[in-house]
């Protein structure tokens, strides 16, 4: 076992205080690659190593995912999650909503529906005015004040796949996600307009320094495969 896989290992069992068994070692790189995750289960899920702690006042998150879930379906996109909070937590709600919460209550937006086809889906938010807004396709939604002053603790872990709640027991597969998610790139500052419409065009940007799609560090757990982008 490499020294990542007991780095994680450890930092997941003291985070969240049960046990997410680790099926492989730590890999890098998913540049042409898509994480699939083809069935709903409360076991499958995939760790993600940050590049810097994730000590934030300020963000910028990327991905395109595609499903097939029924919108009156709830699914975790993203979560990051310390011993007692939900740091960072991005979901479609069971109204079709997305949402983002940070320890606590969340905001909530109307956006395009995810489907089938990939949807490119950026979030920004910074502290010092609270303003965040949601990207789809490279369009901004409008702002909403969310959590001025805020501070995201580091220190925690990342998941896709699964919401970490140990206030539930663990892992629920009615929360889990099912479908793909590709090119997840993290920033610890806001992007400009014309880099996340850049980014939604697939032309070069700076590339993320908390999460770096073609250098990620990565953990797969269950049933998560990772196939060519065709």
């Amino acid at each position: 076992m490499s020294v990542n896989t007991v780095r994680l290992a450890v930092g997941v069992l003291g985070v969240f205080g049960w046990c997410l068994t680790l099926s492989s070692a730590t890999q890098v790189g998913l540049s042409d690659k898509v994480l699939v995750f083809p069935y709903e289960t409360d076991f499958s899920f995939v760790a993600l190593i940050p590049q810097k702690e994730m000590g934030l006042r300020a963000f910028t998150l990327c991905m395109r995912v595609a499903t097939e879930l029924p919108e009156e379906r709830q699914i975790i996109l993203f979560a990051y999650r310390t011993a007692d909070y939900d740091e960072l937590n991005v979901w479609r709600e069971q109204d079709g909503r997305i949402s983002f919460y940070m320890s606590g209550d969340g905001t909530f937006f109307h956006l395009p529906s995810l489907t089938t086809f990939r949807t490119s889906l950026c979030l920004t938010w910074e502290s010092r005015t609270g303003l965040t807004a949601f990207w789809v396709e490279g369009k901004r939604s409008t702002y909403q004040v969310y959590k001025p002053g805020h501070s995201i603790r580091p220190k925690g872990t990342v998941l896709l796949g699964q919401d970490p709640d140990k206030h539930l027991g663990g892992l629920e597969a009615v929360q889990s996600f099912v479908g793909e998610i590709t090119d997840l790139n993290m920033w610890d500052f806001v992007l400009s307009r014309s880099m996340i419409q850049a980014w939604h065009y697939g032309h070069k940007v700076p590339k993320g320094n908390i999460f770096d799609w073609g250098n990620m560090e990565y953990e797969l757990n269950g049933n998560v495969m990772v196939v060519d982008d065709d």
